[in-house]
């Protein structure tokens, strides 16, 4: 029995210490926060309920596998996307439908989103035996040249786009799935392309009660695991030998031995501060950070008639929104506006006749005392913009609460803010990801910023690998 301890109370985190609890080792979870969950967190005010993080989730069934029996609901649509023009693009799960309304939009290129998704399918068929499966050097087989080719490793995001859709709108389309990795299309690889697989053939789903009641649910598996989680108990220091770790040193000053330690932190903040590194910070720096968000937290009077779980409206000039973003690290002066209301299909989430509306935009991983323009200033533009696309709340809001970039590295120490960590972006991007160990032995890394990235499933599959690896460099402990 190796002793364990977890370091941060994130999905990815508490993952982490249920399949380890479950192989049979010690485990303790610290979590400087007085609640588990990480970025799986939401904010409430006035009856109204918001989710701060995911709102909906893909791949499911890697929850259910854990033993996470809550229902999920499957939304109507899987987003609704607007475009500058004021053209629509209502995003169905089924190939078939979403393939015709592809071809309603724009005549012709049906039979290329056809494409587009068959080739995404390959692609994710691919990262199933890579990148999702455990580190990406490594020799057992499992990994073939073909693996790599699916990925079109020689193109961005962007470049796929232009290879499958003649029409910009779906290029532009195609592009915001680099925004699931807080990366540019223009710089991100095609291999976030595989995305359209997981959503139309898994589906994207919601659970009643706002997506935060999962990490409720992972709280009582890990008790029922005899894990000890440790809240408002923040980490100071791993330490470690030339070779391996020992243990921790608590904010408190308290020393805990440990074989192994998993840190469910920014990697930048572990070889920062918990364990200085800086040879891999500097690699870490190299990358950049990832986006941040700046969110507006919404209680809208009155129902919205046709309005979709999730909307997004899209900025007039794509390009040079990224380049606002990540060129000249100011929030975008015309940015793409995400819109999600869970209170469509949960009327727990806002009073009886009001909305919650969520509304995200990305910015640059920056404290916004630096911006050229002021939060109140920029919430009122994402507001002006938000009506320029049809949805006037003027004379509707009850209150709006803003979170932005500092907020995020405050709460969760979060490289400026960054949501994923480092960016995703050139052909090496996946290898140059921190990996799963660690420079110490028995060191490993899970969460957002480490392989495979960010996102509850990635995170979730991230503690797999983890899982495996102190598998194979225990041997001697339980299974």
């Amino acid at each position: 029995m190796a002793e364990v301890t977890v370091i941060g109370g994130g999905v990815g985190g508490m993952v982490c210490a249920l399949l380890l609890a479950r192989q049979g080792h010690e485990v303790r979870l610290y979590e400087r926060l007085p609640r588990l969950g990480g970025k799986l967190a939401e904010h409430r005010r006035d009856g109204f309920a918001f989710s701060l993080g995911p709102s909906l989730l893909t791949m499911p069934e890697l929850f259910r596998e854990l033993g996470l029996e809550r229902e999920l609901v499957e939304p109507e649509l899987l987003c609704r996307y607007r475009f500058a023009d004021g053209t629509v693009l209502d995003a169905r799960r089924d190939p078939d439908l979403m393939a015709a309304e592809v071809e309603r939009l724009a005549p012709g290129e049906g039979r290329n989103w056809r494409a587009f998704h068959a080739w995404a399918r390959g692609c994710l068929r691919a990262a199933g035996r890579t990148a999702f499966a455990g580190p990406l050097l490594r020799a057992d087989g499992a990994a073939r040249l073909s693996d790599l080719l699916a990925v079109a490793p020689a193109r961005t995001l962007d470049g796929l786009a232009r290879r499958y859709f003649r029409d910009p709108r779906l290029r532009q389309y195609a592009g915001r799935y680099a925004t699931y990795a807080g990366s540019s299309p223009y710089r991100a690889p095609a291999a976030l392309g595989c995305v359209p697989a997981l959503e139309h053939d898994q589906g994207v789903w919601y659970a009643p009660g706002g997506l935060p009641r999962l990490a409720d649910d992972l709280a009582l598996l890990l008790k029922a695991a005899n894990v000890r989680v440790h809240l408002s108990e923040p980490v100071a220091a791993v330490e470690a030998g030339t070779s391996s770790v020992t243990g921790v040193r608590l904010a408190s000053g308290e020393r805990v031995r440990a074989d192994v330690v998993v840190a469910n932190v920014d990697a930048a903040a572990l070889y920062g501060r918990l364990l200085p590194d800086r040879a891999r910070l500097r690699r870490i720096a190299r990358l950049g950070p990832s986006s941040s968000a700046f969110l507006l937290l919404a209680g809208v009077e009155g129902r919205t008639p046709g309005l979709p779980h999730h909307s997004v409206l899209f900025s007039a000039d794509y390009r040079r929104e990224f380049a606002d973003i990540f060129d000249h690290g100011r929030p975008p002066r015309d940015p793409t506006v995400y819109v999600g209301c869970s209170s469509v299909d949960d009327a727990s989430q806002a009073p009886v006749g009001a909305e919650n509306w969520t509304m995200l935009v990305n910015v640059p991983a920056r404290d916004p005392a630096r911006w050229p323009i002021g939060v109140a200033a920029y919430r009122d533009l994402v507001l002006e913009r938000l009506a320029e696309h049809g949805y006037d709340l003027a004379g509707r809001l009850r209150f709006v609460d803003v979170f932005t970039p500092a907020d995020l590295r405050d709460r969760y120490g979060a490289w400026g803010g960054a949501i994923y960590g480092s960016a995703c972006r050139g052909r090496l991007a996946p290898f140059l990801r921190p990996g799963n160990r660690g420079p110490r032995r028995g060191l490993y890394l899970v969460g957002g910023s480490a392989h495979p990235g960010g996102g509850l499933p990635m995170v979730t599959l991230g503690a797999h690998i983890v899982a495996t690896l102190v598998a194979q460099d225990f041997p001697g402990t339980p299974k």
